[in-house]
This record gives C-alpha cells, sequence and structure tokens, in this order.
C-alpha cells in the first residue's frame, strides 16, 4: 500500500528527505507543480536533497564521482537557480558525484538547507536502474519522496531502486495524480470524451485500444488522425502519417471503432492536414458540452507551428463545460494550455507525458509499484 506524505505522522519526516522530481521540461511548468510538497517538506523536515534529470545525456565522463565531460546544456545549474527564484529560498548546487563529500557536506549544514543534485543521467546506474547507485542516492537521506509522475514510468535507480533502502512516500503532485487519474480509470462519469492529438502515434495506441469500451467518444488530431483517415479511403495527400508497419496493422483495427468522431473539415497548408476545420472543431464542441469526464492528451493541429485554430475552439468547449471534469497532460498540450491561459480551468493538469499515456492504458508503472513495496 502506498503511503502518502500528506497523512503521514511528522515524526516519520522531520530528518533529511530525499525528493525525486522531474525538472526535463522546456519551462518550469512541472517545477511550480511540486511547489506545495517542497513547501510541505521546508516546513516538516530538516533539509532536503533534490534529485532530477534532464534529456538523455551521451558521452559523459566521470572520474572519482567528478564530472570531467559532458553536455553542458543538460546540467541542472539554472534549475537550481530557477529553483531558488520560484522558491524564494536559497538552494545548494551539487556539482559532483563525489558521495562522501556529499553526505559531509549536508551533514555540516544549518537546518533548513536544500540542495539539488546535479543530472542523475550523467551517471549510467541511473538509467540502468543500479542498486549500487541506488543505495548511495539513499544514504544521503532519512526517507524518499518520489514527486515525479512523468518519470514514474521509467525503471531508474532514482525511481524504482531506491526504495529498497529507505522508507518512502507519494509526494502530494503523485497523489493527485493517482487519485484523478484512478479515478477515470475505476468509474469514470459518462459521457467520456477523449482527445488525442500530436504528432506521435505509436505512444497513444495502447490507450486508445484499452478505452474503447469505457469512451463514449474519441476526438483525434494529427498523425493519429491522419493515418486513420488514410485507412478509411481518404486522400490526405502530403500528411503527417505513421508508415511503421506495425503500427498501421493496429491503426487499420482502430479506424473501425465507431466511436471515433469523424471530422466533417481541415485546414490544409502544401496539400498537408495541419489543423481541424472550424466546421469540424464546432461539431466537437457539441459532444464535448454534453460530456461529464473529458482527458485530453496532444494539440489536434500542428499548434507549435500556430495552427491551433481547431485546439482553441476544443479548449473553449472543455472549460465552458463546467460540469465536466476535465484532465489534460502531456508536454505539447500543457504548454499549448498555458500559453492561451486555459489551464487554471481544468480540473486537472497532469505533469505526466509518457507516464500519463501509460497509466490510462492500464500499464503498472514502475515507479509507482516501487512505492506500494
Amino acid at each position: 500500500m502506498i503511503k502518502f506524505l500528506s497523512k503521514t505522522n511528522k515524526k516519520n519526516i522531520a530528518g533529511t528527505a530525499l525528493l525525486r522530481l522531474d525538472f526535463n521540461t522546456q519551462d518550469d511548468w512541472r517545477m511550480k507543480a511540486t511547489l506545495p510538497t517542497l513547501k510541505f517538506l521546508c516546513e516538516t523536515s530538516k533539509n532536503i536533497v533534490i534529485m532530477s534529470h534532464r534529456g538523455r545525456p551521451q558521452n559523459v565522463v566521470i572520474k572519482d564521482g567528478t564530472i570531467i565531460s559532458c553536455d553542458k546544456s543538460l546540467s541542472l545549474r539554472d534549475d537550481a537557480k530557477n529553483l531558488s527564484r520560484i522558491l524564494k529560498r536559497k538552494i545548494i548546487f551539487i556539482e559532483h558525484f563525489r558521495f562522501d563529500e556529499i553526505r559531509e557536506t549536508i551533514k555540516k549544514s544549518q537546518k533548513g538547507s536544500i540542495f539539488l543534485l546535479e543530472n542523475l543521467r550523467f551517471v549510467e546506474g541511473e538509467e540502468k536502474n543500479d542498486k549500487s547507485f541506488a543505495k548511495e542516492l539513499a544514504s544521503l537521506g532519512d526517507f524518499y519522496v518520489n514527486d515525479a509522475f512523468a518519470v514514474s514510468h521509467r525503471a531508474n535507480a532514482s525511481i524504482c531502486s531506491i526504495t529498497d533502502f529507505l522508507p518512502h512516500y507519494a509526494g502530494l503532485e503523485l497523489e493527485k495524480e493517482i487519485k484523478y487519474l484512478g479515478a477515470v480509470m475505476e468509474k469514470p462519469k459518462r459521457p467520456l470524451i477523449f482527445i488525442i492529438g500530436g504528432a506521435k502515434v505509436s505512444d497513444k495506441l495502447a490507450v486508445i485500444k484499452f478505452f474503447k469500451n469505457k469512451t463514449d467518444q474519441f476526438i483525434l488530431g494529427g498523425g493519429s488522425l491522419n493515418t486513420i483517415l488514410s485507412l478509411r479511403g481518404m486522400d490526405v495527400k502530403k500528411s503527417l502519417i505513421d508508415n511503421d508497419e506495425k503500427d498501421v496493422k493496429e491503426l487499420k483495427s482502430i479506424s473501425k471503432y465507431k466511436n471515433i468522431i469523424q471530422p466533417v473539415d481541415f485546414t490544409w497548408k502544401k496539400d498537408a492536414i495541419v489543423d481541424l476545420g472550424i466546421k469540424s472543431a464546432n461539431l466537437f464542441a457539441k459532444y464535448i458540452s454534453k460530456a461529464k469526464t473529458i482527458i485530453w492528451s496532444g494539440p489536434v493541429g500542428m499548434a507549435d507551428k500556430g495552427e491551433d485554430k481547431g485546439s482553441i475552439l476544443i479548449a473553449k468547449a472543455v472549460v465552458s463545460n463546467k460540469k465536466a471534469i476535465s484532465i489534460a497532460g502531456g508536454g505539447e498540450t500543457v504548454l499549448f494550455l498555458k500559453k492561451k491561459k486555459f489551464d487554471k480551468k481544468f480540473s486537472f493538469i497532469s505533469i505526466g507525458g509518457g507516464a500519463l499515456l501509460d497509466f490510462l492504458a492500464g500499464k503498472k508503472l514502475p515507479g509507482i509499484v516501487a512505492l506500494e513495496k
């Protein structure tokens, strides 16, 4: 059974907290989402040691815990500065992995100190879920908190193996993810509308199949829609489609789903579909207005290239439906909603991308399983 930080006796979390967060995004929205957990720990715990990652570093050279060479654009040094600005607290950045020194630094620090370790993925053992690396990380704290839902679908040392060595808890943000997404999985209010867009197709297939009989209507956009339209006999010309043999085979089956609403018009540019048409967006809005649960993952057009009229009309329809539970997630989706100032009008914004899709596809997330130990 998962132990939640919010419901834990404060005596159990009075020592040094080892906190896993996820700063791997274009701006600071994931960082801000975990501020409630950080502020909670600032009040209850002696010190906080934050762990995170950025990107997929290659050709990193580390000797005796000292980073000799790395891609500096993937360093978390700037994240330490950003977090200090947002939290209005000093953040001590640890730029090496000499664990004896780190332990001594933490031991000698003043009560209330906050540390941020360098990018964990600079160390090979992180993505290999190496127990010895996890044990070294665990030696830096008295208890562990996972508030990094967005990376909880990865079996990494700081997500999984680390729970073998410390008392462990789900942070406040992770608790909200489990609460909202769990409710959608177990007993969603109907009608349920699932909006799925974005360029990537392969990572959406499992969730579309899982929700086949749970969803009243699918609204599709992007690569998934274009491929299905092609399979349904429409000439999509130069539009983005999925040519992967395995994906196309699955999409052939999905294209026959009767609960996928067929668009009636599109926005074209240079012989390619770049967005839904106004008539299609208005048609979808009618279905959205009657929904009791709405899940959105991925813009329905090329919003990153300014083709966002369809997504704007759909977002307006979602936030106008005051009776529905509305959930959105995925980096592109959240950045779009924030840019257009729709994000605060949703019931819940998930910090997950791949983790959100895996959770909604009924998969067991390694990071959540690890907390159940």
